[in-house]
């Protein structure tokens, strides 16, 4: 699902409106490497024979909404991007924690005035990067120091920057912090984000689960979580769970639809819920907690393949006693994961199922709704 692309074909093949993120920075601050590491799986330590970048790239990504994905070299002004500032959703400045000169800070505030000029609803993040080569106290007094130059370079410009939401992330691609940082970028552009929330919240409250989050299963990258504060150890844990379910889930398949083994099942594999079509019903709304009907004028669809559902669990013990750590898939490419107590789990494992069913649901007609608000504005 979140694979790169970096062909101009595959935003008009799709007919969706992306969102464009502009990303930024010095030669050889990191950018590109963020980008394969996030969504092309590299390894980490091949991001060493990485080629600068000579001219602009740009990357189509599909994850929870199309993104596209400016990666600029190192030299690029306003002037020649070769594009207005308008058409940007977020500018993301990557500058190594290491380089403390006056350049990228010039750099940096130079697209931040003209930002603000032609787009002052733009989101501007700022990745301090690279942070793994530095000891704590030195990364610390470090991002500091870039901090306060960038702040003050802002407020010689115009007074007005002073109290200018800027957003520091301290980054490394040796950890999970970078997706932290970029998922934090991507809740700022996700419109439905209240609406997944709230579901999140839901699922919690009835199943006594103190965490929840949404993860894209390709970019380990949380779509969204529930109201309580994040936890960077509980994060790190689900990022370090889905990495080896990715690792091993390509050597499984479901054997479900096998006429050979079907007799032996004794249960069928699970279908999705009713409302799974994008059929819509033609009049009237079904009340809160009941399940949508389907219209009974829509156009027959023909069967289809069973969807496979699959959920894993790992007991937690002896990190945290008590605690179990589930997964379960909600669409092809985004996954819940969530902390329960595990005598709720081993008890009323029915129970948690049958709210993973409706929170799949949920999901499922958020994201239909998006895709065709989405084909709306592009028609």
């Amino acid at each position: 699902m979140c694979a790169m692309s970096s062909s101009s074909s595959t935003a008009i093949s799709t007919g969706t409106s992306r969102t464009k993120i502009l990303f930024l920075g010095m030669r050889r601050s990191g950018k590109t490497s963020i980008l394969q590491v996030l969504f092309d799986d590299l390894p980490v330590k091949q991001t060493f024979y990485l080629e600068p970048t000579m001219r602009v790239a740009k990357h189509f990504i599909d994850t929870v909404i199309p993104l596209e994905i400016w990666d600029c070299p190192g030299n690029v002004t306003v002037d020649t991007l070769g594009a207005s500032l308008a058409d940007f959703s977020t500018i993301v400045f990557v500058i190594d924690i290491r380089d403390l000169y006056q350049h990228p800070v010039s750099k940096l505030v130079e697209f931040i005035v003209a930002a603000c000029q032609i787009n002052p609803d733009i989101n501007l993040e700022v990745f301090v990067h690279k942070a793994e080569r530095l000891q704590e106290d030195d990364k610390i007094e470090n991002f500091r120091q870039i901090h306060e130059r960038v702040m003050d370079r802002l407020v010689d410009e115009s007074p007005e920057f002073e109290q200018f939401p800027l957003n520091f992330h301290l980054t490394s691609i040796y950890d999970h912090s970078l997706r932290e940082a970029f998922s934090r970028v991507l809740h700022k552009l996700i419109d439905s984000l209240p609406y997944l929330e709230e579901l999140l919240n839901v699922f919690c409250s009835n199943t006594a689960s103190p965490k929840a989050f949404l993860f894209d299963t390709s970019s380990k990258i949380h779509v969204a979580t529930d109201t309580s504060p994040v936890d960077q150890a509980t994060h790190n844990l689900c990022c370090d769970y889905l990495s080896m379910l990715n690792s091993f889930g390509p050597l499984y398949k479901s054997n479900a639809n096998d006429p050979r083994t079907s007799r032996f099942s004794p249960t069928p594999a699970p279908t999705p819920p009713p409302t799974a079509t994008t059929a819509t019903p033609t009049s009237g709304t079904s009340p809160v907690g009941t399940p949508p009907l389907t219209s009974s004028s829509t156009s027959p669809v023909p069967p289809s393949k069973p969807h496979f559902y699959p959920s894993a669990a790992t007991s937690l013990s002896p990190s945290r006693p008590g605690t179990t750590l589930t997964y379960h898939l909600v669409t092809p490419h985004l996954a819940l994961l969530a902390l329960l107590p595990t005598t709720v789990y081993d008890m009323r494992r029915g129970l948690v199922e049958w709210n993973v069913v409706w929170f799949r649901e949920g999901v499922r007609e958020i994201w239909v709704s998006g895709l065709r608000g989405g084909l709306e504005d592009t028609g």
